[in-house]
């Protein structure tokens, strides 16, 4: 059966972007600026996203371009014969289901808000009484499950059609309409009263508030921030590098991608901060800033509905992107493996993912008494350990390890394929540093992650 391919390079770098564009940009990148001292934050962020997230993206497409092949298929088609590298595949394929187990649901939540906020249900509420509606939605086992099932149906719906007809046409336009909300969005912020204060909070290095938190702490968030916010290590990446050609470099290609990831992450910080000085709202008011503090924001403000429903819609594109990607990604390994066809292996994952996502879903309510990591973890917090703490550091480690060693790939042949095309290339002086320093980065990212999760 011969590879489908992307209509065009933006889509390529729209469809990439869609993939590493998610809730973690908008929901959790302006919460670690709020915490971490403002903008000292953000220069960290931006250094090790340059130094860590770049080279391992350059690794998974250069990795799906040579082989031509998903991410259960790629090693056995470029690793060694009789090594163990091809055992990471079928973890790799894990990790995209089990991230699918809980981020529909996420998703589900978003599409929720864009009708709670668009009808008005948080109209004249205070946050006591909005923080109440949060934990009404979450407490609903038929809504949770049915906005959950909605995105798991429309997503594999999107993809049963041809990659560029399907994937690629709908992420287009959703990647596209995300960047014009968000730049209508941000405009509306620079005219709150509380404008000035809010970017000055956002983009002023505050070395003080850094000491306060601790200055190791801050350098370790942005480094944890910077290496989940591209979505490395599943083969995600891979999968949209075996689906183009070899006129451009893959090293550029992942700094455009890199850099409208970056531009998303920034962004939201322009949209919130300016609305959280302007009503006097805790900037670094952590995970409930998305549900509970912004809906009270959109509360205040001349023609909040429209604001409010504007951001979810803009929210529900950031998740949805996200979906898309990844069930393309489970799609192409379930067509490798088995050969089955697109709309087979669409039918077949949809009943799959509709029992998979159950558990997280009615993790909230009807199973909100089983607790998998004690205190008052539910299913979602385990989903997302296994994927964040686990998955990706590991994955990431293990594509940098079998590009660069020469009992993997080995450095020749990344390099060549990495450097095929125009563009940005690859150079040798990196080679220590992505056979010596990344791994060890790598790896304190793992460890450092595994110690505060349990020790927190």
């Amino acid at each position: 059966m011969e590879r489908e391919r992307l209509g065009s390079r933006l889509g390529f770098i729209l469809l990439s972007a869609g993939c590493a564009i998610g809730i973690g940009n908008v929901w959790k990148f302006p919460y670690m600026v709020g915490q971490n001292g403002g903008g000292a934050f953000v220069l960290l962020y931006l250094f090790f996203l340059l130094v860590m997230g770049i080279p391992v993206m350059t690794i998974e497409f250069s990795l799906g371009r040579a082989s031509q092949k998903s991410p259960v298929k790629i090693y056995q088609t470029l690793a060694p014969k009789g090594s163990k590298w091809f055992l990471h595949g079928y973890a790799s394929m894990a990790g995209n289901y089990i991230l699918m187990m809980f981020y529909t649901s996420v998703a589900g939540w978003m599409i929720q808000y864009f009708f709670a906020t668009a009808s008005g249900r948080f109209n004249g509420l205070d946050v006591k009484q909005v923080e109440t509606v949060y934990q009404q939605i979450c407490a609903n086992p038929v809504a949770m499950v049915g906005f959950t099932f909605f995105v798991i149906i429309l997503g594999f719906f999107i993809c049963s059609f041809s990659l560029q007809k399907g994937l690629e046409k709908v992420s287009k336009f959703m990647m596209l309409a995300l960047l014009a909300i968000m730049i209508i969005l941000a405009i509306n912020s620079f005219t709150m009263e509380g404008a000035k204060e809010g970017l000055s909070f956002y983009l002023k290095p505050d070395l003080a508030k850094m000491k306060e938190v601790g200055i190791g702490n801050v350098i370790v968030g942005a480094m944890t921030q910077a290496f989940f916010t591209l979505s490395l290590g599943m083969g995600s990446m891979a999968i949209f590098g075996s689906y183009i050609n070899k006129e451009r470099s893959l090293l550029g290609e992942s700094i455009n991608v890199a850099v409208l990831d970056t531009f998303v992450a920034l962004v939201s910080g322009l949209i919130i901060f300016p609305a959280c000085f302007t009503y006097n709202v805790e900037a670094g008011a952590g995970p409930s800033l998305i549900f509970v503090t912004l809906p009270n924001v959109f509360n205040h403000m001349p023609l909040g509905n429209l604001w409010g429903a504007l951001f979810f819609i803009f929210m529900t594109f950031a998740a949805l992107t996200t979906v898309l990607a990844v069930f393309e990604t489970i799609l192409a390994c379930c067509m490798d493996l088995f050969g089955w066809s697109r709309k087979k292996a669409c039918f077949i994952n949809c009943l799959l993912m509709l029992v998979l996502s159950l558990p997280c879903a009615l993790g909230f309510n009807l199973l909100s008494g089983i607790h998998p990591l004690g205190g008052s973890t539910n299913f979602m917090d385990l989903e997302d350990f296994l994927v964040s703490n686990i998955i990706l550091p590991v994955g990431s480690l293990i594509f940098l390890l079998f590009a660069v060693w020469k009992k993997g790939w080995g450095w020749k042949n990344f390099t060549d394929e990495a450097n095929a095309g125009h563009g940005l290339k690859v150079k040798d002086w990196m080679r220590g540093y992505m056979t010596y320093i990344l791994p060890v980065l790598f790896l304190a990212i793992f460890l450092i992650g595994l110690i505060t999760y349990f020790h927190k």
